[in-house]
């Protein structure tokens, strides 16, 4: 390995980036990186380091707190800072992101998430059914991608003649790099206004899904017009790309593991726990949202000013061999914890609907594809070039069409 920090861009640092991590963890864990538009960030690639920051209250999430450099650089999420998208959970601290969790946690209770599950198994079935007759079946394309975006248009309820058109907006949010700024800039437009068309028609008509609670927290004054907006945005992005690259990460994980896939096929105890492995091994997020101390603060033994923007590597910390035996290695029925939904007061709120989505996908992967194989080699595989997302744009596959169900 060399001895300067490896690049953390790059296509063969997206194809693999857990060699560069492996170095950072062992030489530098605690590592500047420069960004686009002058930019830079503190990256933290140890798990005790990860968790302590991820738990740290002095760790701010308010975008408006990042150094003056960061900030005109344009970065984070939504990628610009229009209050209309910014005032979600993922941007503010206590007590407004305490506040803003308890109205939004009411889509995701036990309840509604069961309630879900059966619409993602209908969903589920009829992709599968397309999947099984293309010509060219790829489990991200047909699967990963479609699956999460039809539950959470279910969420905000997306009437059935816009999803098209929303389907195919996320998709530029979902994978495009920093450097496509017009793009991101005209797609967050689009959704800005979409989702105020849809607030306009639940003031107009109240409706019992989450867009109407938000709206009805909105009435009793609970929630900002604002806060309603980019709490819908903040379900899109994050609640959506982060499912796909669970979803397909997952799944070229079992392709990576011919035996262990057989084992979980014949034994679904283990799919729950396979699911929860690979998100330790190639978690979706690559590096946690932004995070800006709000005072100078020592980091695995590095001084960090006040308003530095920080990322937290959960892709790195996932396999950091003080944490964990065998780091690299699949184990199914591993049974160790993780931090690829987060820790803390920002742990993902949707952390069980995407393991419910999951389940739902890989189980009926394993169900309806037997002699499951990649059609490419993995070198074609191209990923998402995005600091924060690490995701697969596709999975072409094989199965044995003459018993594929």
């Amino acid at each position: 390995m060399t001895a300067t920090p490896p690049p953390l861009h790059g296509p063969a640092f997206e194809a693999d980036p857990h060699p560069a991590y492996r170095w950072l963890r062992e030489h530098e864990p605690v590592h500047r990186v420069d960004l686009p538009g002058g930019a830079w960030a503190w990256v933290v690639t140890r798990h005790e380091d990860a968790r302590a920051v991820l738990a740290d209250p002095d760790m701010r999430k308010d975008p408006l707190l990042g150094d003056a450099t960061w900030f005109a650089a344009g970065l984070g999420l939504p990628y610009d800072h229009r209050d209309s998208l910014r005032r979600s959970m993922v941007n503010v601290d206590a007590p407004d992101h305490t506040r803003l969790r308890r109205v939004a946690g009411g889509a995701f209770t036990p309840r509604r998430v069961r309630e879900l599950e059966a619409s993602a198994e209908r969903v589920t079935s009829a992709l599968i059914d397309a999947l099984v007759a293309s010509p060219d079946p790829d489990l991200v394309r047909d699967l990963a991608y479609p699956l999460p975006i039809a539950i959470i248009c279910d969420i905000l309820g997306v009437p059935e003649a816009d999803r098209p058109e929303f389907h195919r907006r996320a998709a530029v949010i979902d994978s495009a790099s920093f450097e496509e700024i017009e793009a991101i800039a005209e797609t967050t437009d689009w959704f800005d206004a979409y989702l105020g068309s849809l607030v306009d028609a639940r003031l107009a008509a109240p409706h019992d899904d989450l867009l109407g609670d938000l709206v009805r927290a909105h009435r009793d004054g609970d929630l900002t017009r604002d806060e309603v907006t980019s709490t819908a945005f903040l379900l899109l992005v994050a609640g959506h790309e982060t499912t796909v690259a669970l979803i397909g990460n997952t799944l070229l994980t079992l392709l990576r593991h011919p035996e262990q896939r057989e084992r979980i096929r014949a034994d679904r105890s283990l799919l729950g726990p396979a699911i929860e492995e690979s998100l330790r091994l190639e978690s979706p997020l690559q590096n946690a949202t932004w995070r800006f101390p709000a005072h100078p603060t020592t980091v695995g033994g590095v001084r960090l000013e006040a308003g530095e923007p920080v990322l937290v590597s959960l892709l790195a910390a996932g396999r950091d061999a003080e944490r964990y035996e065998q780091p690299d290695a699949f184990v199914p029925d591993r049974g160790a914890s993780h931090l690829s939904f987060g820790h803390g007061a920002h742990f993902c709120i949707g952390a069980q609907l995407a393991r419910m989505e999951a389940r739902v996908a890989v189980g009926a992967v394993l169900d309806r594809l037997p002699g499951l194989r990649a059609a490419v080699p993995e070198s074609a595989l191209r990923w998402w070039p995005s600091m924060i997302m690490h995701g697969l744009f596709a999975l072409p596959v094989a199965f044995d069409r003459d018993t594929a169900g």
